[in-house]
């Protein structure tokens, strides 16, 4: 329920029942002129417009619905809802996400492995609004999608931009790691770490991944390894971002577990296989927490204007009684 900042403008609604009143006293009518339409000793004219009757009808009522809510936005109606303020950071989360074309086999659950690390990530998101979490992709090349940032909606939407083979065909995972490394370098957050989910090897780039993870190792980062997907010959399909054709195969996903668990441990972090959506939260969920800090917050109150969307209905319903009388009925107004 809103709450109204201008209430005396509610005196105006007493301009509904004046002018009833001033009408049934004849004080205040409209200016009319008997006429008597008929032919010499013929039938008298008789009114058979149930139709317009009607319209005239829906008329009125959108004028007095136009009247109203021109009164209710005149009011300022807000609508005040807490919100959470943390005045110390928290955990800083890059998420480094590969998008090479095998990412694009459904096979966690009838997803493909990069929705179903997207849609982790935006779970994750919304059950953790302290953290800071940013997004790396990798292919061919490494770039940030976003830098760490609280503002989780928007890296929800760039989520949402991330395509199979966006940036290449390869899997630079050293690049990837690298740039995440780099952007949490200078974060003063108390705990920084990076979530690295990916299906493949490292067959591209110019930074070797152990050299990233020592990298991390030396500014106090964590590096958690995701290895997503089931082992043996798996069917991947995809449309190529760049020539807009759609590409299809078979090949046999056989990442090597080995390398990604020694990624995992020079950064001092754990290596996790996982096969299907449930395994992929549960995992990422237990990172967060176990990484999770206490922070200091407060409470804020912040008010929603509503006067656009009371004028907006103010409009709609006059301008519908406007073209009612004025289209429909001929009167002119």
């Amino acid at each position: 329920m809103p709450d109204f900042q201008n209430p005396l403008t509610f005196l105006l609604f007493l301009i509904i029942p004046l002018l009833y009143i001033l009408r049934k006293l004849k004080l205040f009518s409209r200016i009319s002129f008997p006429a008597v339409l008929s032919d010499w000793g013929g039938k008298p004219f008789v009114w058979e417009g149930k139709a317009q009757l009607i319209l005239s009808k829906i008329s009125k009522v959108c004028v007095i619905a136009g009247f109203v809510f021109a009164i209710l936005a005149l009011s300022d109606p807000v609508i005040s809802h807490q919100e959470k303020v943390y005045t110390s950071l928290g955990t800083d989360v890059v998420f480094v996400l590969d998008s090479s074309p095998s990412m694009s086999a459904s096979d966690i659950n009838g997803y493909s492995r990069i929705d179903a690390a997207k849609n982790t990530i935006v779970n994750i998101i919304n059950e953790n609004d302290g953290i800071r979490v940013g997004i790396v992709v990798f292919g061919s090349d490494a770039s940030v999608f976003v830098p760490p940032t609280t503002d989780h909606q928007a890296v929800i939407k760039r989520l949402s931009e991330i395509k199979i083979g966006i940036l290449g065909e390869n899997s630079s995972i050293g690049d990837g790691l690298s740039t995440a490394v780099y952007h949490l370098a200078t974060s003063s957050a108390p705990n920084k770490c990076i979530i690295l989910l990916t299906d493949g090897e490292n067959n591209g780039g110019t930074i070797h991944p152990e050299t990233a993870a020592n990298l991390a190792k030396s500014k106090n980062i964590t590096i958690y390894v995701v290895g997503i997907g089931s082992k043996g010959n798996v069917h991947f399909e995809y449309e190529d971002p760049v020539a807009g054709t759609i590409k299809y195969g078979d090949y046999n996903s056989n990442f090597n577990s080995a390398s990604l668990r020694k990624i995992a441990s020079l950064a001092d972090g754990r290596y996790f296989e996982v096969k299907t959506s449930d395994e992929l939260i549960k995992v990422i969920d237990n990172v967060t927490k176990k990484e999770n800090v206490v922070q200091n917050f407060t409470y804020r109150i912040v008010k929603e204007q509503l006067y656009d969307k009371f004028l907006f209905w103010a409009i709609l319903f006059i301008s519908a009684a406007w073209v009612i009388k004025r289209l429909f009925l001929n009167e002119i107004v």
